[in-house]
C-alpha cells in the first residue's frame, strides 16, 4: 500500500509561482511512475506531468510544458511540481497519484488534492 499527501497550494497572482509536494509512503518500488494531475471546476482530470521514481524520465503535458517541472526527491520520498508563470487556466485542484509502471496506464493510489488558485 502506498500514500501520498499533497502540500503546497494556496492562491497566487497571475505570473507567480507555487511549489506543490507529495510526500510518499509505503511499499514504492524503482519501476513506479509519479504523476500530477488537475481538475478544474466543470472539466475533467487532466494529466500534468509524470516522472520515473527510479530513472528520470518524465513528461509534461503541452499546457504546461516550460512552465512547469516535476522531480523527485528519492531521499526524501518526495515528488515536486515547480509551477512557474502560473495563468489563472491553471486554477485547480491538483492530485498526486502513483501507477506500478511505464507499462501501465492505471494509477493505482491518489492523493487528497491541494488548492491551487491564480488571480487575474
Amino acid at each position: 500500500q502506498v500514500q501520498l499527501v499533497e502540500s503546497g497550494g494556496g492562491l497566487v497572482q497571475a505570473g507567480g509561482s507555487l511549489r506543490l509536494s507529495c510526500a510518499a509512503s509505503g511499499r514504492i518500488f524503482s519501476t513506479y511512475v509519479m504523476g500530477w494531475f488537475r481538475q478544474a471546476p466543470g472539466k475533467e482530470r487532466e494529466a500534468v506531468a509524470w516522472i520515473e521514481w527510479s530513472g528520470g524520465s518524465t513528461f509534461h503535458a503541452e499546457s504546461v510544458k516550460g512552465r512547469f517541472t516535476i522531480s523527485r526527491d528519492n531521499a526524501k520520498n518526495t515528488v515536486y511540481l515547480q509551477m512557474n508563470s502560473l495563468k489563472p487556466e491553471d486554477t485547480a485542484v491538483y492530485y498526486c497519484a502513483a501507477r506500478r509502471s511505464l507499462y501501465t496506464l492505471i494509477y493505482d493510489y491518489w492523493g487528497q488534492g491541494t488548492q491551487v488558485t491564480v488571480s487575474s
